[in-house]
């Protein structure tokens, strides 16, 4: 049924329809408002039988997660920047466990200095903790990977993270086709556990390892990656033909089949990439876009062959490996090792700066005429840093950094003496 709607709200009854039977969450900006409207499905018995635990924290939620799944319950959980890292020793148990727990991830930057905007910092600190990390472009997509991802992480016993950026995507509202109960229970079969604490037959989940076993124990954990990655494209497929829409899947190629130039992103931020490639190629230039989708499993065969035939290829990312440049673009690198393909990376929207057209554009432009540096900041206040750099070099006790550089934009009234 196509409605106007939040993205959130739309996410929430999505999941809702999934027929998760345990909910648990802390409150965080900007994921909010999918667990306020989950807690009021269940309060007013549209969702049932679902219960609807608050916690005390991020670590407590994921915890409680852990051990609905264990019991043998459908888990759902969401957060979003601090607090994916304040449950990260749980994130990390969870994957280890093998339990199929869902969550939302409302990608948000990380601080410090405190941000509440959307980039993908959080999901970049969790990529190694075995868990599938879907990324989504619109709000319809968002709502529609979270029906695969229930059945994927039931299928595999993997738990899978859902990423959707913050406030573009949670709070935009959109028109959004959400389907039927019996669509979903057609899609998503009840949830039979692997694994489960049963009083009848006892024995121990998550004993210590030691040395003998922890490498085979963490390959398998690659290994459930890997059946992952196989079924994310089958299940993509499969949606479609049920739904009526290309939702999901390992990648999305945009008018790149005979591309000079690839751009690579992960998120919403395609739409605006999408756009900016139409102009230019209405201007006559041979550039495409490959979306990922899949981000853990990373797709490199996929991913190799949609862009083995460009010339060039820039990666637009919203996060930064601190010290080393890309992080998106460095798996990009790797998979296309041996073929004669550079790579560029383009970091851009960190804190939620907006990524404008203009800009893109001219990013774009310079990489169709060889132009483009190996490692771009998109609109970096070059100005701002140098005086900042400037002023650390002259006084040892120079003073908090951020705040130096709101007092030089003149966001604050005070002033370096």
């Amino acid at each position: 049924m196509l409605r106007q709607i939040e993205g959130s709200r739309a996410v929430a009854e999505t999941v809702a329809l999934c027929r998760p039977e345990v909910v648990c969450a802390y409150p965080i900006s900007p994921q909010t408002h999918i667990i306020e409207a989950l807690g009021e499905l269940v309060k007013t018995g549209e969702l049932t039988p679902c219960e609807f635990i608050n916690v005390e924290s991020e670590f407590a939620a994921m915890s409680v997660a852990i051990g609905a799944s264990a019991a043998g319950a459908r888990a759902f959980t969401a957060t979003a920047s601090q607090g994916l890292l304040f449950m990260m020793e749980a994130v990390y148990n969870a994957s280890g466990l093998g339990f199929p727990i869902v969550m939302t991830l409302a990608n948000r930057a990380v601080g410090a200095p405190i941000n509440i905007w959307n980039d993908h910092s959080d999901a970049m600190a969790a990529r190694d903790a075995g868990w599938v990390q879907l990324f989504a472009e619109t709000v319809q997509e968002a709502a529609d990977l979270h029906i695969q991802a229930f059945r994927l992480a039931e299928e595999v016993s993997v738990p899978v993270m859902v990423c959707m950026d913050g406030f573009i995507l949670t709070h935009a509202t959109e028109r959004v086709d959400l389907p039927t109960q019996e669509q979903v229970d057609a899609f998503l079969p009840p949830y039979v556990p692997r694994q489960v604490l049963d009083p009848a037959d006892p024995y121990s989940i998550g004993s210590m390892v030691g040395p003998e076993a922890f490498e085979e124990v963490r390959y398998l954990a690659h290994a459930r990656q890997l059946t992952a990655l196989g079924r994310i494209g089958e299940l993509g497929a499969e949606f479609a033909e049920a739904f009526g829409r290309d939702s999901g899947g390992l990648v999305h190629p945009y008018r790149s089949a005979d591309a000079d130039v690839v751009v690579v992103a992960m998120g919403s931020v395609l739409g605006t990439i999408k756009d900016v490639i139409d102009t230019q190629r209405a201007a006559g230039h041979r550039i495409g876009a490959l979306g990922i989708t899949s981000f853990r499993p990373f797709p490199i065969d996929a991913v190799r062959n949609a862009l083995k035939g460009a010339r060039r290829v820039v990666v637009v990312e919203k996060a930064i490996s601190v010290g080393f440049g890309g992080v998106l673009s460095t798996d990009v690198a790797m998979t296309l090792s041996g073929l004669p393909v550079p790579v560029a990376t383009v970091v851009a929207g960190l804190g939620g700066r907006t990524i404008t057209k203009t800009s893109l554009g001219d990013v774009f432009e310079a990489a169709l005429g060889d132009q483009l540096a190996p490692l771009t900041f998109l609109d970096l206040n070059r100005g701002l840093v140098e005086r900042e750099l400037e002023r650390m070099a002259l006084h040892r006790r120079s003073g908090p950094t951020a705040e130096n550089m709101l007092r030089d934009l003149g966001v604050t009234g005070s002033r370096i003496g």
